[in-house]
């Protein structure tokens, strides 16, 4: 029989990786008091570009997909003067990851800790590899104390996926890790983990903090009425953070009326893990910048744009030996700000426009689902389950009545007319005594 390796306290106590050197930088940070969300945007630039560089050498060394595509792009050796200079490395397509488990692959199999992987709803799945020093090492060296102020007081309830994806496990290890805060993983309406339960697992341990989908917290909210529950009373959150979903603000300002709390955007995915996080402020995403590199590119000819103007986010890991992505199209849309924001946060500000395959094309023009949910909304005898189906340019938006005295026709023709005067828009509205409820992603947008 083989004796126990002890693997985890080898990989995380005694492990070294081309990440030494920013492992150091964050040592420093700490000693000083600070954090890198509020140091000046040039000495964070300086940061990001040794890390970019560190990760380049990685690939290059380590993975033969990465450094035939740096060749071919025209490096001789893999090393960047300027951050400007990132535009020259080729963009990662998911199409060319799709079903590998190791094209990205940059350790040896045997160091891999755990294994991610996305839905695959629009396609094969891609697979996401983690060392033990990834997760229990890196991916918490950054500190956010304006975007996380979490601390172990905190009980945080985890409604999303453990299965396969990363949510559950990485916002699991972030909470327990980071802040030393209880966590009660709760799952999404799973076998164990069913409505009723979960509810009246956050009332028993007083949560706090609940981490879970825009959809998921409506339907919390709602099948507490039918447990007894009183949220605000039974259940006392402080914050709700939202992620695996996007959603408008006038969504957000639903919750926070029916929770009786704050509720805060997260933005992340299973390949990347964090992208951006809002603060107190609620302007926008700060970019998580101690974890990635964000750049907006045109999705068709792939060029850098600059702030306040809309495209494709690029994401670069910075803090990855396991499976780095690099210049990674995630094929979300949204444009990047300065930072001027009240917080003190000068990481820059993403304000999020939803992914490019939910864009809903009407009457020629372009137009993003969180912003006509944001108008549909502003009718508060409106559920917050809807369907926004577009077929041949045309839209019809099914929804539910809420708390209202209303008719069926009374209330489409008000949403008829609203939709029009804020947004021009004409549209066919159907009012259904109720949508399906889903544990899943929720599919707002029909495409026929």
């Amino acid at each position: 029989m083989k004796e126990q390796s002890h693997k985890m306290k080898v990989a995380i106590d005694e492990h070294r990786s081309h990440l030494e050197k920013l492992k150091k930088f964050y040592e420093d940070l700490d000693r000083e008091g600070v954090t890198i969300e509020t140091m000046p945007q040039p000495q964070r630039e300086q940061y990001q570009l040794e890390a970019i560089n560190l990760t380049l050498q990685h690939v290059w060394d380590n993975n033969e997909f990465y450094r035939l595509s740096l060749q071919s792009a025209g490096f001789e050796e893999p090393v960047l003067d300027r951050l400007e200079q990132l535009s020259s490395v080729p963009l990662l397509n998911k199409s060319v990851i799709r079903g590998d488990k190791t094209k990205l692959l940059c350790v040896e199999p045997k160091q891999i800790g755990q294994v991610h992987l996305t839905s695959g709803t629009s396609g094969k799945p891609i697979y996401t590899s983690y060392t033990l020093a990834d997760q229990y090492v890196y991916d918490l060296l950054p500190k956010y104390k304006e975007l996380f102020p979490e601390t172990s007081e905190d009980v945080a309830a985890i409604a999303l996926p453990y299965e396969f994806a990363l949510p559950g496990l990485g916002f699991q290890r972030l909470f327990q890790f980071a802040f030393g805060a209880a966590v009660l993983s709760l799952g999404k309406g799973g076998y164990m983990a069913p409505v009723d339960k979960s509810l009246e697992l956050m009332k028993e341990f007083g949560a706090t903090i609940l981490v879970t989908t825009p959809s998921y917290a409506a339907l919390l909210a709602e099948e507490s009425e039918s447990f007894g529950i009183k949220l605000g009373s039974d259940i006392r959150l402080r914050r709700i953070v939202l992620t695996g979903e996007g959603c408008s603000y006038t969504f957000r300002k639903r919750l926070e009326a029916w929770w009786g709390c704050e509720v805060s955007f997260f933005y992340g995915s299973t390949e990347c893990g964090v992208v951006a996080v809002e603060c107190k402020e609620h302007t926008g995403y700060h970019v998580a910048e101690g974890h990635v590199k964000l750049e907006i590119v045109d999705p068709s000819s792939g060029a850098v744009l600059g702030y306040g103007r809309t495209g494709e986010i690029v994401v670069t890991t910075l803090l990855r030996e396991g499976m780095p992505m690099v210049r990674y199209r995630s094929g979300d849309i949204g444009y990047l700000q300065q930072s001027r924001c009240k917080c003190g946060t000068t990481m820059d500000i993403l304000q999020l426009r939803g992914r490019m395959e939910n864009m809903m094309r009407l009457g020629g023009e372009e137009y993003s689902p969180f912003l006509v949910e944001q108008f549909l909304l502003e009718v508060p005898d409106v559920g917050l389950w809807y369907h926004f189906i577009v077929e041949a340019e045309k839209l019809t938006i099914e929804v539910e009545a809420f708390r209202t005295k209303l008719s069926d026709r009374e209330l489409a023709d008000q949403v008829r007319k609203h939709m029009h005067d804020r947004m021009g828009l004409d549209c066919e509205v159907i009012v259904l005594p109720k949508l399906p409820r889903t544990f899943g992603k929720a599919t707002r947008v029909i495409m026929k």
